[in-house]
């Protein structure tokens, strides 16, 4: 009978136990609740205890948790709007009063994902609706003049990309919403994934995009002509400039050679005229006298002075 009661008492005591000790990770913060009412906190790791059958163990993650926003449409300041995938990532802060403030208020982790997501979405657009696309996106597209593209960053004034100014912004915003109405959480950060062009407007940005490509090359290809136009007048030029120096060079050597020529052969007949008088007799006896010619001349005529006597005096 004895036996029985003390098997009785240490299983009771044994309930008694369970129901009354709970262990705390590392990774997780907890809070016990009495019918809904916060009774207390606990941060740190180890072995805690409640008051068994009446008090409830509610967990939450220590650690750093993400939102995924739904991707949504955002106008920038032209009214163009631009798909927007971004996430946020927070912390509760591990303190009593930040996880009764995240009870409070936000309840679970559900409920945190979707007030935050709101908040997000808030100030997303807040910030979007009064910058430029291409602040947005953070860089614009370059074509070099050999035809390919470069991706260059637009900075802002403290150096950064426009594109991380624009999410360091809305982070700020968004932990002061939560600030102000007192989620008990620590927002780390907020970034955006991905920002396009909706699918509904796609088609309508790339037949843009093509035409301004296409007044572009027009452009380039008519300063193309010109530049070619230009550099091929100035060749002609200088091709015209070089053969009217040729021939002005030429004109000038044969001057000179026909004037040196004289100049030999005024020498010669001043030397032996009677010489320069055989040659030139000797060569026109080759030229009108052939095997066949026939060539009728009275004998005194000066042609045949040197056939009658070598030395051309006649008789």
């Amino acid at each position: 009978m004895i036996t029985k009661l003390l098997l009785i008492v240490f299983a009771l005591a044994a309930i008694v136990f369970w129901q009354s000790a709970y262990k705390v990770d590392e990774t997780e913060l907890v809070l016990v609740t009495q019918f809904g009412s916060i009774q207390a906190t606990e941060t740190t790791p180890g072995l805690k205890f409640k008051t068994p059958f009446v008090q409830q163990v509610n967990s939450l993650d220590k650690r750093v948790l993400r939102v995924d926003v739904q991707p949504a449409g955002f106008p920038d300041i032209d009214s163009q709007f631009l798909e927007i995938d971004a996430y946020a990532r927070y912390q509760i802060r591990p303190t009593p009063e930040g996880i009764r403030n995240f009870r409070e208020s936000l309840l679970t982790e559900t409920g945190a994902r979707d007030k935050i997501s709101q908040i997000v979405i808030a100030a997303l657009r807040a910030e979007v609706g009064g910058r430029q696309r291409e602040d947005i996106i953070g860089g614009r597209i370059k074509v070099n003049e050999d035809g390919t593209r470069q991706v260059t960053a637009i900075l802002a004034a403290d150096g950064s990309s426009t594109r991380e100014e624009l999410t360091r912004l809305v982070t700020t915003s968004v932990q002061a919403q939560a600030d102000a109405q007192g989620f008990g959480i620590d927002v780390l950060d907020v970034r955006i994934k991905r920002a396009d062009f909706p699918d509904s407007i796609v088609e309508s940005v790339y037949t843009r995009m093509r035409s301004e490509r296409e007044v572009q090359a027009e452009r380039l290809r008519a300063e193309g002509e010109e530049q070619f136009l230009t550099k091929t007048a100035d060749v002609d030029r200088q091709v015209e400039n070089v053969a009217a120096s040729a021939d002005e060079t030429g004109n000038r050597l044969r001057g000179d050679g026909e004037a040196e020529a004289i100049r030999i052969l005024a020498e010669a007949l001043e030397a032996d005229a009677d010489l320069f008088a055989f040659r030139r007799s000797l060569e026109a006896y080759a030229t009108i006298l052939g095997e066949q010619s026939t060539v009728v001349l009275s004998a005194n005529s000066p042609l045949f002075q040197f056939l009658q006597t070598p030395d051309g005096a006649g008789e």
